[in-house]
């Protein structure tokens, strides 16, 4: 019966911890309020124009982990432009993964859902704009 009681605390904790991991703590771009939560995103550079969809050939990089509306997703860009994402596989799937946050007013690309992690700003020049990418 101990056996079984510590088990079950065990498996609530993961589950604890997976669920508090689907966010950065600290990201400006979620303002959560009592009338709900506002997420803002990165504002897309005039360069950028066609999308790459989730299910295309067209991306080989790390996933873009972008908090939007719809919650937290996995995009082929730090836009999340309409096409450019999926539901977040976070927890289920070992990927290769960006954090995309926006800290004060600037917008940057960590390397785990931390802000003490290895950040870079994202809309640096090369190679200062290069991100830390982890799977995780």
């Amino acid at each position: 019966m101990k056996a079984i009681a510590m088990l079950v605390l065990a498996t609530s904790a993961l589950a604890c911890f997976a669920v508090q991991a689907q966010y950065v703590k600290g990201n400006d771009a979620v303002e959560r309020t009592a009338a709900g939560v506002k997420v803002t995103t990165p504002p897309v550079p005039a360069s950028v124009s066609k999308v790459c969809e989730p299910s295309a050939k067209c991306y080989a990089g790390a996933w873009r982990m972008v908090e939007t509306e719809a919650g937290l997703q996995e995009c082929t860009e730090p836009f999340a432009r309409k096409g450019s994402c999926r539901t977040s596989t976070y927890g289920k799937q070992k990927l290769s993964r960006v954090w995309v946050v926006k800290r004060g007013s600037e917008w940057q690309q960590c390397q785990f859902p931390d802000l003490a992690s290895k950040c870079t700003p994202l809309f640096a020049r090369p190679p200062a704009n290069l991100p830390a990418d982890a799977m995780q």
